[in-house]
């Protein structure tokens, strides 16, 4: 127990170092920080990220969160780009060049050509005074008093407080650029705020075989058959011109049944449920999610009309689970 205490001890200076650390840095932001948000927001061209080794890993996670966010960015490693890579900077670009002590061979031997290119360099560097910042068209400062590592050589805060400058640039060109949850949702489409922001009832409906519908005209047995068929637990009847006339569920069937009615003795209309609640083709998939819920009697399936108020299909909660709604 002991043993465990004092690991736990360990474990909570950590925070409390990185934690102090971070309180520091936000006090020392400076009107550098502002210019670099609008280079950036300015930029015609796209955002490139660049470091080595522990930077390196950092730049690409804030090229990748930029990009997600509105601002095109791409992550190049330092290196690379001096055997090649650097054939995708451009003068409209904006790079940002990561390195605590701003001596970084690669770095420094990079810099330069991409200031002959004519891209805008900004640097965030623990060492202002270092060649990388003296390449710089706007330096950002971030005062490292010491890494939370025992021996002060590990990159510990320094990565850390590199990382939430990058996400604080992110929010702010985000809100900048006035991105709103539906614009973040188009560079999200497999995540479920993707899902739930762009997937409209047509996406997710049962079509053919799977929308069952009967005539109101037609016979009951007919009707079994096909909900039967259909296997989604509800068939849409239809009038003139393929019009919603009612709405036949499978809990409709047992009701006549359980009263003890002779079911083949009654016509379609006699069973149906008139005023169903319905939903359109265009219509977000939460929106009929939401429709199922709210009810006092919550309901599983809903026809589907066109804007020309014709049955095309039939959507089940099952689909909207499965579409990750």
């Amino acid at each position: 127990m002991t043993k465990t205490n004092g690991i736990i001890k360990d474990l909570k200076t950590v925070f409390e170092i990185e934690i102090e650390a971070l309180q520091s840095v936000m006090k020392s932001i400076s009107p550098a920080f502002g210019r670099a948000v609008q280079a950036l927001a300015a930029c015609r061209g796209r955002v490139i990220v660049t470091g080595i080794g522990k930077s390196g890993i950092i730049a690409n996670k804030i090229a990748a969160t930029l990009t997600s966010t509105g601002t095109p960015a791409i992550y190049v490693h330092a290196a690379e780009a001096l055997h090649g890579d650097i054939g995708i900077i451009s003068r409209t670009d904006v790079l940002i060049a990561i390195g605590k002590s701003g001596e970084s061979t690669e770095l420094n031997a990079l810099l330069p050509i991409v200031r002959k290119i004519g891209a805008s360099i900004i640097a965030i560097t623990g060492s202002p005074e270092s060649r990388m910042a003296k390449a710089a068209d706007i330096v950002l400062e971030l005062m490292i008093p010491r890494e939370a590592c025992p021996l002060n050589l590990a990159p510990t805060f320094g990565t850390t407080a590199t990382l939430v400058l990058g996400d604080a640039i992110a929010v702010t060109l985000m809100k900048l650029k006035k991105v709103s949850t539906a614009d973040y949702a188009r560079r999200h489409p497999g995540g479920q705020l993707g899902r739930r922001l762009l997937l409209e009832v047509g996406d997710v409906m049962r079509t053919g075989p799977r929308n069952p519908i009967v005539k109101i005209n037609d016979t009951v047995r007919h009707m079994l058959v096909l909900i039967t068929e259909g296997q989604t637990g509800a068939i849409s009847v239809v009038g003139k011109n393929a019009s919603l006339a009612g709405l036949i569920s499978d809990y409709d069937v047992r009701r006549v049944l359980e009263r003890g009615e002779a079911i083949f003795d009654l016509r379609i209309g006699d069973i149906m449920n008139p005023n169903p609640t319905f939903v359109y083709t265009d219509q977000m998939a939460t929106e009929a999610l939401d429709l199922m819920r709210s009810r006092k009697k919550p309901i599983t399936v809903l026809p589907v009309l066109n804007r020309a108020h014709k049955v095309v299909g039939m959507v089940h909660m099952i689909d909207l689970v499965s579409a990750g709604i």
